[in-house]
């Protein structure tokens, strides 16, 4: 899942950019999110702070009330990994913005061949998250992409005869096999069930007697049997 969180205090651009970001998910079929603010208020730092994987800024740098290379920072002291792309109608701060260690991929003119010039950030955008410790597949003409690091457990769905994956912030049904998504995986991802897996990264407890599994963020299951408890520690 690509979240995509776009800042312009222009309507017009705003939309302009949220409708080039939308196509250009919808044309590389991409499962997405996209989240438009008008400024960097509290509902804009909600989804900065939020657990979602994958993000993609699309930042303004002039609005009238901070400045997007201000913002930009900020997502640095906590976010190393999100990609930030600069939108701005003066292209004389991109002098500004270099001086900056905000490692961001691209400074687009919004009044310079912008579409096109957004499209080749977009996909470079997606080669950089794509690179990260992820698990992609494609299921029923959807690409997904999972950052490894996010997912808590895997379980097979016998009713529905699906795969969950369960993250942070998502729980994902797939038509793809247990042991098919078990295999993109790596050693970290142990068993304790004929139909779990959990990510051994992102446990805190194991309550052998209750038979609950504990993850950092607090959600639980009680997928572990006999067969693999012993082995557990």
């Amino acid at each position: 899942m690509i979240n995509v969180i776009i800042c312009d205090d222009n309507e017009k651009d705003r939309n302009n950019v949220k409708n080039i970001t939308r196509n250009f998910m919808i044309k590389n079929k991409k499962e997405n999110n996209i989240y438009v603010f008008g400024d960097y208020n509290k509902s804009f730092y909600d989804k900065v702070e939020s657990k979602m994987p994958f993000k993609i800024y699309l930042l303004d740098i002039e609005t009238p009330t901070k400045s997007g290379i201000d913002v930009a920072r900020e997502i640095r002291k906590k976010d190393v990994d999100s990609v930030i792309i600069f939108l701005t109608a003066h292209e004389e701060l991109g002098n500004i913005v270099l001086k900056n260690d905000l490692m961001f991929l691209s400074f687009i003119n919004k009044f310079d061949d912008c579409e096109n010039r957004l499209n080749k950030a977009l996909y470079k955008a997606l080669d950089i998250l794509n690179k990260k410790n992820t698990v992609k597949f494609t299921d029923r003409n959807i690409s997904y992409t999972i950052n490894i690091n996010d997912i808590l457990y895997i379980t097979k769905d016998s009713f529905e005869r699906k795969t969950i994956i369960k993250t942070d912030y998502a729980e994902f049904k797939v038509n793809i096999s247990l042991a098919k998504v078990v295999s993109m995986l790596d050693d970290r991802f142990v068993q304790t069930h004929r139909a779990c897996y959990i990510n051994s990264d992102r446990k805190v407890k194991i309550d052998k007697t209750s038979r609950i599994i504990t993850f950092d963020n607090g959600e639980q299951t009680d997928l572990l049997s006999d067969k693999y408890r012993k082995e557990l520690v």
